[in-house]
């Protein structure tokens, strides 16, 4: 018993190819746009009309491809194509691997793990199409202004599709062709099965293509019909770099478009990359040349940039975060980061907290309304709230070996260049003295201090840096401070 799904069948899912063009060690559906791999992206599309099955056909770097899939939809059928090569085989052992669960029936979907802005609307109206219709095969088509290298779509008087002729095999009437292939199909499960039994590799490549189904259909009496998309983008693949940057430019564009019209203030969008997964609330303000990676979420009335990279990190309502890198941490409501701050993973800053100038965290939470304000750093450390971190105070966690913890109280005041010797514990309302190696735990309310006498040598530079321009500069101030008569009454 089939279950009732308004999806279709299935959407199979090939990623079979080697890629070479990309020239990597990466397989070539692995390369990321927009923060998520290209089969994450095809995955995803596939995913939200709701198939009852779903496969991904792999081959190259089989077990890298897997793995990545098995991480982002582990419900997704792994199909390994076999030696026998082409577009038509890989679709015939994914339908052998689906049938083993159930027998197919009802539409199927055939796509890419390189097409990386189709989207599952797209998808849904090929579906819907093709069911209304009852089509055998209704082919996802673009019209593009040069079509060169594509696969031309030949029609019928009736307007249905008679044919798909490769550019290499076209005439020059066929070149003239400007509506194309885009190689994503919605398949009769039984027409599409009965074909491919039929399909052979007696051609100059050998290979056992895909595009002989829609022959076959008609001859056996059925339908081949077309969905024309006006968007281009979303049918377009990428073989090479070159092709990778500009799907990502425009995912990018569209992303970016999408924020702003739902309420994000974005100053200049051509220097702001937004990934797929980030979120932002209404009157989000984002200032130039800043990019949300992963995770990161940004609250209400918050301002980021500019010069700004954060990847999964939590922005709180109405902070403000300035010329900073951050990773894996959580900025407060009404906080402020920055410039020139470096929050590493870990980092918690409490509402109303401060991180400034020149401040590097890691594994830090920061009380509500504590400020670390310029030239320090704090790791592995607790800070209460109300507290002031001093100017260039630093917590030295690491003994070599170990890290260790450093915990200050609430309403603390330390003085500059305070450091602190994990692991250590300051109390609430302790002050330091500029200059303390905080090395013994501070009671509550007490004041540290580490004070050794002063000692000056007079005349150690001019002797020990004889023609130096500080030596030179110390003797004159020398001579002119002894040939400087001293004060009397009478001179007064």
């Amino acid at each position: 018993m089939i279950p009732e799904n308004t999806g279709p069948a299935a959407v199979i899912v090939l990623a079979a190819g080697a890629g070479t063009r990309m020239k990597s060690r990466t397989p070539k559906i692995l390369h990321e746009i927009g923060g998520r791999s290209m089969v994450g992206h095809a995955l995803l599309a596939a995913r939200s009309i709701e198939p009852r099955q779903l496969a991904i056909v792999v081959r190259h770097e089989r077990d890298l491809v897997a793995g990545h899939v098995a991480e982002l939809d582990p419900s997704a059928a792994i199909v390994d194509q076999d030696e026998v090569p082409g577009t038509g085989r890989a679709v015939e052992v994914a339908l052998q691997a689906l049938n083993a669960k159930e027998e197919l029936t009802g539409t199927v979907v055939v796509t890419y793990g390189d097409v990386p802005l189709l989207t599952g609307e797209l998808l849904a109206e090929l579906v819907a199409t093709h069911e209304r219709e009852a089509n055998a095969v209704t082919v996802l088509t673009a019209v593009l202004d040069d079509a060169t290298g594509y696969g031309r779509i030949l029609r019928g008087a009736d307007g249905t599709v008679t044919g798909i002729r490769e550019h290499k095999d076209s005439t020059d009437a066929e070149r003239l062709i400007r509506e194309v292939n885009s190689g994503i199909y919605a398949f009769d499960a039984a027409v599409l099965r009965e074909a491919l039994g039929k399909v052979t590799t007696d051609n100059a490549q050998g290979e056992k293509y895909l595009t002989d189904v829609l022959g076959l259909a008609r001859e056996a009496g059925g339908r081949v019909a077309a969905v024309v998309t006006a968007d281009r983008w979303q049918v377009e693949g990428a073989n090479d770099r070159v092709q990778l940057a500009a799907l990502g430019a425009e995912l990018n564009r569209r992303t970016v478009e999408a924020w702003m019209r739902a309420g994000v203030t974005v100053v200049d969008p051509s220097t702001t990359w937004i990934d797929s997964s980030v979120t932002l609330d209404e009157d989000v303000r984002l200032l130039p040349n800043t990019q949300l990676h992963g995770s990161t979420s940004v609250a209400r009335d918050a301002v980021v940039g500019p010069d700004t990279t954060l990847t999964d990190v939590e922005v709180g309502e109405g902070a403000t975060v300035v010329r900073t890198h951050g990773s894996g941490s959580v900025i407060g409501p009404r906080a402020a980061v920055g410039p020139f701050t470096y929050l590493r993973p870990g980092t918690v800053l409490g509402e109303k907290g401060k991180i400034g100038a020149f401040y590097e965290t890691k594994n830090v939470t920061i009380g509500r309304g504590s400020k670390l304000s310029h030239l320090g750093y704090a790791g592995d450390a607790e800070i209460g709230e109300d507290t002031n971190i001093g100017c260039g105070n630093i917590t030295a966690n690491y003994d070599g070996e170990k890290k260790h913890r450093t915990v200050i109280g609430s309403g603390v005041r330390t003085g500059s260049n305070t450091v602190f010797v994990a692991p250590v514990t300051v109390g609430d309302g302790a002050y330091s003295g500029a200059g303390a190696v905080i090395r013994k735990d501070v009671p509550a309310g007490a004041l540290a201090l580490s004070i050794a006498a002063q000692r000056n040598t007079e005349g150690w530079v001019p002797a020990n840096r004889p023609g130096s321009r500080s030596a030179e500069l110390a003797q004159a101030a020398i001579n002119n401070s002894s040939s400087t008569p001293a004060s009397t009454e009478e001179g007064k």
